[in-house]
């Protein structure tokens, strides 16, 4: 059998991304919060997420950590988007470039196992993320591409959001990309005004495409300011003040949102705590690490309040689909309203003012 035809074994089934919209789970989910375990702590969970969807003063905050959109979740932060139940993202760049914009380049992810040779699948240019596949051909076209992207824009410092603004742009303006860029978590952020920020930028296929770039222009090139980020980030909560934040894991993404409170008041502003938090993860806090420090350990510096937070120990593709789903049948997120921050952050005087 030729290398292609055993490759074309590997890659049949495709990851499908689970519908919330299709299944009520508020009557479960309600049940829960009568039991034990995680199953309460998920319930109370669903509750405040809820309660930030009612509060239509306070900005909500989503962050994404591990692999997600590859998992079958990226119709869950689609709906979470387009039904402004969301209005900024903090993500890893894997989510937003090597499976978001990799999927919206018309490439897939597939069913795959865990007990598997991996030297085969390396000969074969398969890279596996547990029980799933990404043809390593495709997320080079995707890595070339980030490539001709940065050549094609003005060479200066750009924060990550404003460069995924230029990805957004791409799909948008090439229309080879029309029947996938519907599905596009990037197109859609791109269409509403929805800022989506990754701390750790080059931390993907962005980083080949940026190493790329960077080599064959080394006197005059794009590159990415993780300060200007963080800065961005923290204008939208000063702007904001009241704010929500609903966790996928941990690491960068969680520790860069919660520590705009910091931030504001380090420049001199009254920045009151993330008056709700929500994280979902399986880390353990008892080594100090970050993905599984607590909500109640981040009120010790100031940056979450301890009223209306919960940890959830739970895996994410089991969670975030029960808390998500239960905010969106509840139904508070229709009296929520376009907040569109990446128009806020090109508005000079809307930024002096924050």
């Amino acid at each position: 059998m030729t290398n292609e035809a055993r490759k074309k074994e590997f890659l049949q089934e495709t990851i499908q991304h689970i519908d919330m919209k299709a299944h009520n789970v508020v009557p479960m989910v309600d049940a829960m919060a009568d039991m034990a375990f995680q199953a309460r702590n998920l319930a109370r969970g669903a509750q405040i997420f809820n309660m930030m969807q009612e509060d239509t003063q306070s900005t909500v905050f989503l962050t994404l950590a591990g692999s997600l959109i590859s998992a079958g979740l990226k119709h869950v932060i689609l709906d979470l988007v387009k039904n402004n139940m969301v209005d900024a993202i903090v993500s890893t760049g894997a989510n937003i470039v090597d499976q978001d914009f990799f999927e919206a380049l018309g490439f897939k992810h597939y069913k795959g196992t865990p007990f598997v040779d991996d030297q085969e699948l390396r000969e074969l240019m398969i890279d596996r993320i547990y029980d799933t596949y990404i043809d390593e051909e495709n997320l080079r076209i995707c890595d070339d591409i980030m490539g001709q992207l940065c050549d094609s824009l003005e060479k200066r410092p750009y924060s990550s959001r404003e460069f995924i603004i230029e990805m957004g742009k791409y799909l948008d303006e090439n229309e080879q990309y029309a029947a996938y860029r519907e599905d596009s978590i990037v197109w859609h952020c791109y269409k509403k005004g929805v800022p989506i920020f990754v701390p750790a930028f080059s931390d993907c296929s962005a980083g080949f495409g940026l190493v790329q770039h960077q080599y064959n222009n080394p006197d005059k090139h794009l590159s990415i300011d993780s300060a200007k980020d963080f800065l961005e980030l923290t204008r939208i909560k000063l702007v904001s003040q009241e704010s929500g934040i609903f966790m996928i894991g941990g690491g960068v993404p969680k520790n860069f949102i919660q520590d705009t409170v910091v931030a504001g008041e380090v420049l001199g502003f009254d920045t009151p705590m993330h008056k709700y938090a929500v994280q979902i993860t399986v880390a353990d806090e008892r080594d100090g690490a970050l993905s599984g420090s607590t909500l109640k350990e981040a009120c010790s510096w100031g940056k979450v309040d301890t009223v209306y937070e919960q940890m959830v120990w739970a895996e994410a593709t089991l969670a975030m689909p029960l808390i998500s789903g239960y905010a969106y049948h509840k139904g508070a997120w229709k009296n929520r309203q376009e907040r569109r921050f990446n128009d806020v952050l090109a508005t000079k005087a809307a930024t002096q003012e924050a």
